[in-house]
């Protein structure tokens, strides 16, 4: 029989929570190493939605069980000098534990591994979204280096140690960090042979790097034997995204843009995940170590699906004309400074328009209103093509020079508009950009269907003179007004209004030849065949 006074006292440490014994038990279960986890029914159920509290859960037994052995020997003792199992996941624990004043974890680092000779390299692929492929999360995410597979952790309870055990891979390395480990074992592995692999997953160029690229005339050559031309590499048409690929193999050509995108320091302080994926796809693109020769734009389009909601998706068919507007606005938005209203894209695309507007109005004189407006493309009309087949039971197909479309915007010719009232409209170019984009209005939409024109456009593929025939502003002292412009990029729609498909033609300014790029077929094709397709958008640099 127990005295009341015994009771008591057992029914008030049981009250106020101070059950150090039961506490100490269950840090010593927790901490001692556990088998694999059993296949469940669902592994997404199971293991995603308490994945992340393993580890806070283990750093407050642990901290507990430290209190108390502190407690019962009177002694205090640090915490940083216990080494037993590492169940945490990644080194963001790390940073944690020196927050809350965990035990700091030490990693054993070696030089040499026995498992070096299992990397495959032929089965790594970085150009897809880095998240697990069982919990499908994106936090500390390792690439196993054996069959490609992504897992999350490195702890006694994550999937990529489960994975080690159950497959016999061992060599795994942090997407984020670019640390490699070895698995089970967990220790980390220092080897030079292994920094291929590392600029892979994240390319990088020095300033020395990117002024040499446009003279670099020497192919690289992917693990599978084939060659490539870093910067011509052929893009993975995902479902329907053409209208992407064709779009980013234009702006591929664009030097100052890409060398802007290929230093990560010049839009680290941009928070937008659009910039960085568009910068990673840069850096792919004209890395001349690839392991394949070509490159998966996946991570770019989620982005795009993300920052558009949805305008421009995979599987989809769209305008690259209506795309190429879109990204070039975005990206100034995003990587404009709150000082100054400028970026990259301004600075290369952007012109001036002197724009007259006359209103018709019935009782009183038109009203009439000049305005200056920024652009960052022209639209040229095409004249409708003809109604009746000829002699010979054919439909003429009719040219036009690229001059007579370009009056347009001479100041006197006058543009009939009927949105969003009717107006004429006399444009004039103030100021000439470095970079223009002309895109051919070849698609109309009327109440029933969309009706594609075929007038072929005849234009030069050099020495684009402007000034013979359209009016251009009078430079400024000590200023040369330069009128001339190169064609680097020409965009072709092949195949009917709404169908069909885009494919470029694109300048290599090393050797300035010039190639033909759809999807991931890259060839080598004349200049003169470059002026008799069915052009959609054109980019031209100006001469300096």
């Amino acid at each position: 029989m127990t005295s009341k006074r015994e009771r008591a006292t057992v029914n008030r440490v049981e009250e106020e929570g101070l059950d150090f014994e039961s506490k100490r038990l269950r840090a010593d279960k927790d901490s001692s190493p556990s088998p694999p986890p059993a296949s469940i029914a669902n592994p997404l159920s199971g293991l995603a939605n308490n994945y992340a509290d393993i580890d806070e859960e283990e750093h407050y037994y642990q901290r507990e069980k430290g209190a108390v052995s502190e407690n019962k020997n009177g002694v205090s003792q640090q915490n940083g000098h216990k080494y037993e199992g590492d169940d945490y996941s990644d080194e963001e624990e790390d940073s944690q534990e020196q927050l809350f004043g965990g035990r700091s974890r030490q990693v054993e680092v070696r030089k040499d591994c026995p498992y070096l000779d299992t990397v495959n390299r032929q089965v790594l692929d970085f150009d897809f979204e880095k998240f697990c492929s069982v919990s499908l999360s994106n936090l500390n995410v390792y690439a196993c280096l054996v069959c490609g597979k992504y897992y999350q952790g490195r702890g006694k309870k994550s999937h990529a140690y489960t994975h080690s055990l159950e497959a016999g891979h061992h060599v795994y390395i942090n997407l984020q960090t670019e640390k490699v480990y070895c698995l089970p074992d967990g220790y980390e592995i220092n080897d030079p042979s292994l920094d291929d692999i590392r600029h892979v997953l994240n390319p990088r160029f020095t300033a020395k790097d990117v002024e040499q690229l446009d003279k670099n005339k020497q192919w690289s050559r992917a693990l599978d034997g084939s060659s490539y031309l870093p910067g011509m590499v052929g893009l993975n048409n995902i479902k329907e995204t053409d209208f992407v690929n064709v779009t980013i193999q234009s702006l591929m050509r664009i030097t100052p843009l890409r060398n802007f995108f290929l230093i990560p320091e010049n839009y680290q302080h941009c928070k937008s995940p659009l910039v960085h994926r568009f910068g990673e796809l840069t850096r792919k693109i004209w890395h001349a170590r690839n392991f394949k020769g070509q490159v998966s734009p996946h991570e770019f389009l989620q982005a795009v699906m993300k920052a558009s909601k949805k305008r421009f998706r995979i599987g989809a068919q769209s305008d690259p004309v209506e795309f190429v507007s879109w990204l070039l606005n975005t990206l100034h938005a995003d990587l404009k400074t709150s000082k100054k209203n400028t970026s990259i894209i301004y600075e290369c695309f952007q012109g001036e328009l002197e724009v007259v507007k006359e209103i018709p109005n019935i009782e009183n004189a038109p009203f009439r209103e000049t305005l200056r407006m920024p652009f960052l493309m022209l639209g040229l009309d095409l004249p409708p093509p003809p109604l009746f087949k000829d002699v010979m039971e054919k439909n003429i197909i009719p040219q036009v020079p690229l001059f007579n479309i370009l009056k347009k915007f001479d100041g006197e010719t006058i543009t009939e508009v009927v949105r969003p009232h009717i107006a004429r409209m006399q444009y004039r170019v103030t100021r000439l950009p470095k970079y223009m984009i002309l895109h051919m209005r070849r698609f109309t939409k009327n109440n029933f269907f969309v009706e594609k024109n075929p007038t072929l456009v005849n234009f030069p593929v050099k020495n684009l003179e402007l000034k013979d025939y359209i009016p251009l502003p009078t430079p400024r002292e000590n200023e040369k007004l330069r009128t001339k412009y190169d064609l680097i990029a020409n965009i072709v729609h092949d195949g009917k209004p709404g169908e069909g498909s885009y494919r470029a033609f694109v300048q290599r300014k090393s050797e300035e030849l010039w190639y033909e790029m759809q999807d991931l077929h890259v060839s080598e094709t004349l200049p003169h065949l470059v002026a008799l397709s069915e052009t959609y958008m054109q980019i031209y640099e100006q001469q300096q």
